[in-house]
């Protein structure tokens, strides 16, 4: 990362990130480190265990180890690859006609404005030489011939209409030295910000260029520059792009208006060199030449060009696909039933998918690593980072107890702005932020990318969320701005508690699960989840539904689980997509014909909506959420009966459970759920427990609110409350749920001598015993959930 413009409250830094999250024996987890501010840093391999520093607690804990990975590294400041563009290669090949015409063609939908934007471009940046076709300040479309100093540029003199559609041309004809910009607004009621009813105006400039052209030895950007110096590209162009072309020859106006009727496909065919389908490939990087398809069985999902002739292309840092293109007249809302209304990719400045560091160091695992949480621990100056990652078990050498952590959850808030970008996270945190110099160092140090929970810099949602970047909120001190620990640091509170106990634990993860299903989890006689598992996968819910319905037992440690449909890039693992439209509790709200995943192209939103309610396999789902402090949980009249009355061993029947706690003085607190037949608790469901004297800072959800009205805070409302349950299957598999993120974070409590960590406890150990449990629900004539 550069140094440009960047504030002086961090004179030494170091940050870090690594290839994978988790790895195995046998294998080998690669480190990528930048910095500036001293010559090297210090590396050390750490276990962690506790992050959390609030007094009363067990405080920081880490262990050191023993490594070859330890020791003194260079400091490199490397700059980060931020920007999403297309690359074409070979410009020269592409563009070259007997006397240098051409024209550059696209249609575009530009988002913001700003100093100059590439639509299409031939251009060295090292040099300034080539050609473009490009957005200057106020939106105004211009072509620029380039040679070193030497530059000419013919630019309108009226800008384009942000967020409306246009059929944009830049032409310069080699034989009369005329070059020509026109802009042919495309509007229709559905597909652009303002309808037909408003003013669009034709956008058009002539003049003469001397050229021809000079085109460089560098590839053909979409949404950028290149350059030949090893500098770092970035995309510039903030907005949609479809059906991109390019002639050898300068078209008419006639023709640009001509090209402003085309659908998926240009309408003008004479001189037509190339163009690109982007309708094609949805779900994968590629950009594909036109023309007809043709199936090609030896290509994986978006691999290969189907039969296509020309050049092929790739996207780079994850503009967002399956987009609605120029074309789009609402009468479809599904990309895979018809993609030709989807050739549009929506780029932005600030996309990330891989920071691009250089390698630093590489850590081989050997089989005296146990399966934990760790970190590799960076040293340089004041500064200390710590790059989280997991170490799984070898396979064949489980043990019985498999912590599964929600590593999809942690990428989807990752590096979330909300203290410092959204004032919809202020409001729903109810208090001053707690700021802390990492958000500060975000803030002064722009490229590590944004989360789902963010907006773009033109105001889009952030769809796509990579690891392959340092995370500066999955760090075991991080406390989150509103919502206090959260996330891997919450999570934290169930290694210590684990580990505290004596208990022998694996640590597995989402990844895990999603790349192999059910046999991820079937080792293990219990999976105790994280705290806060709320973005999920299809793989990984079916791989739940099978372990419990084989027999498996599950602890839901937290609350907000299973919420949100999480999908990952078929050719990029590391990148999760999200899709947040049409209900839930949500950052932002997908474009209208924009809620179906690139990646997969199922239904994003909420799994309640597409009718897999987490109540259904977990007993309780999300019903509130609050963080201004934490309440307690009343055992109910289900908890005396005999059948669970060992979940309570050694506490009271009036015993308030968890009034205390590092998470705001209570175990049942941030976010809550609650059991509720209707959306499919078990029948026969036990109701333990249920919190109680919520204030009204905690509101019910979203999704359950029909219309507005008052009474929906903690202190009137029914179903503002975590419901503690326990479920049990045919099979013999069981799921204990505590509906409430806070949960964990009392577990510590006078060294984990409270009830909190007592009921914990008498779960983990029943579930443990084979053949154990309560009678099997059938023999159960119903239960309390909820109505």
């Amino acid at each position: 990362m550069s140094g440009e413009g960047v504030a002086d409250s961090f004179p030494t830094w170091i940050l870090g990130y690594c290839d994978d999250i988790i790895v195995r024996p046998g294998q080998e987890l690669t480190f990528r480190v930048s910095g500036r501010g001293a010559e090297t840093f210090r590396a050390d391999l750490v276990r962690l265990r506790h992050g959390d520093t609030t007094p009363g607690g067990p405080g920081f804990r880490e262990t050191e180890l023993d490594s070859e990975v330890n020791g003194v590294y260079p400091l490199l400041d490397q700059p980060a690859h931020i920007g999403s563009y297309g690359r074409l290669p070979g410009a020269r090949d592409i563009l070259r006609s007997p006397d240098g015409s051409l024209t550059l063609f696209a249609f575009v939908q530009p988002t913001t404005d700003g100093a100059r934007q590439p639509v299409l471009s031939a251009w060295d940046a090292a040099i300034s030489t080539g050609v473009a076709l490009v957005l200057t300040e106020g939106l105004r479309p211009a072509l620029v011939f380039g040679a070193g100093r030497d530059s000419r540029c013919l630019t309108a003199p009226a800008g384009l209409r942000a967020a409306t559609w246009y059929a944009l041309a830049a032409s310069w004809d080699g034989a009369t030295g005329l070059a020509a910009v026109t802009a042919v607004p495309v509007v229709n009621p559905y597909n652009s910000r303002f309808g037909r009813l408003v003013a669009n105006h034709l956008v058009q400039v002539t003049g003469t260029l001397d050229g021809p052209p000079e085109i460089p030895a560098v590839d053909l950007l979409l949404g950028a520059l290149d350059t030949t110096d090893g500098a770092v590209v970035r995309g510039a162009y903030n907005g949609k792009i479809a059906l991109p072309a390019v002639y050898r020859r300068a078209l008419t106006g006639d023709e640009v208006r001509r090209l402003a009727t085309s659908g998926n496909a240009p309408a003008v065919t004479d001189g037509l060199t190339a163009w690109w389908d982007l309708s094609a490939g949805i779900d994968s990087t590629a950009i594909l030449p036109g023309g007809a398809p043709e199936p090609d069985p030896g290509a994986g999902p978006g691999g290969g060009t189907g039969g296509r002739t020309g050049i092929a292309g790739r996207l780079v840092n994850m503009p967002t696909r399956a987009v609605t293109a120029h074309n789009w007249d609402g009468s479809s809302y599904n990309w895979t039933a018809h993609p030709e209304l989807y050739g549009a990719v929506h780029l932005h400045a600030d996309d990330v998918d891989d920071t691009g560091w250089a390698p630093t160091c590489t850590l081989p695992v050997g089989a005296d690593l146990p399966s934990g949480v760790y970190a590799l621990r960076l040293r340089a100056g004041g500064f200390e980072d710590h790059v989280p990652f997991l170490v799984g078990p070898a396979p064949g050498h489980e043990k019985s107890i498999a912590l599964l952590l929600p590593t999809a959850s942690y990428q989807a808030y990752a590096n979330e702005h909300l203290s410092s970008g959204s004032p919809l996270g202020q409001a729903v945190g109810g208090h001053t932020p707690l700021v802390q110099p990492l958000d500060v160092f975000q803030l002064e140090h722009g490229g590590f990318g944004r989360s789902t929970y963010d907006l773009h810099a033109d105001g889009s949602g952030v769809a796509y969320t990579s690891r392959r970047r340092p995370i500066l909120n999955m760090r075991p001190r991080y406390r989150f701005t509103h919502m206090g620990t959260w996330q891997f640091p919450a999570d934290l509170y169930l290694v210590n508690w684990l580990t505290e106990k004596g208990y022998d634990f694996d640590v597995i993860c989402d990844e895990d699960v999603h790349r192999c299903g059910v046999a991820a989890m079937r080792p293990y006689r219990v999976v105790m989840t994280g705290t806060h598992p709320e973005y999920t996968s299809e793989p990984m819910l079916d791989a739940y539904e099978d372990y419990i319905g084989g027999g498996g037992r599950v602890m839901y440690m937290g609350g907000n689980g299973f919420y949100w449909v999480a999908s990952f890039h078929p050719e990029k693992p590391w990148v999760m997509e999200v899709r947040k439209g049409e209900a839930g509790s949500r950052a932002w709200q997908a474009a209208p014909g924009e809620t179906l995943h690139s990646t997969t192209g199922e239904k994003g939103g909420l799994w309640r909506n597409r009718g897999r309610a987490p109540q259904k396999v977990f007993g309780a789902g999300f019903t509130a959420e609050g963080f201004t402090g934490s309440s307690y949980y009343r055992r109910m009249p289900d908890s005396a009966e005999a059948e669970v009355s060992w979940v309570f061993s050694g506490v009271g029947e009036e015993e308030l459970i968890g009034d205390f706690g590092l998470e705001r003085g209570g175990a049942a607190g941030q976010e809550l759920d609650r059991a509720d037949v209707r959306l499919g608790t078990p029948p026969g469901t036990y109701l333990l427990a249920s919190s109680e004297y919520h204030d009204d800072s905690y509101l019910l959800v979203v999704e359950e609110i029909g219309f507005m009205y008052p009474g929906l805070g903690g202190s009137e409302h029914r179903d503002v409350r975590a419901d503690m349950t326990l479920f049990e299957t045919e099979s013999g598999g069981a799921v204990f749920s505590t509906s409430s993120i806070a949960w964990a974070g009392s577990l510590s409590h006078n060294d984990c001598d409270n009830n909190v960590s007592r009921i914990t406890a008498n779960v983990l150990d029943r579930f443990l015993k084979p053949g154990s449990g309560h009678p099997a629900n059938r023999h159960r004539p119903g239960g309390r959930p909820s109505a």
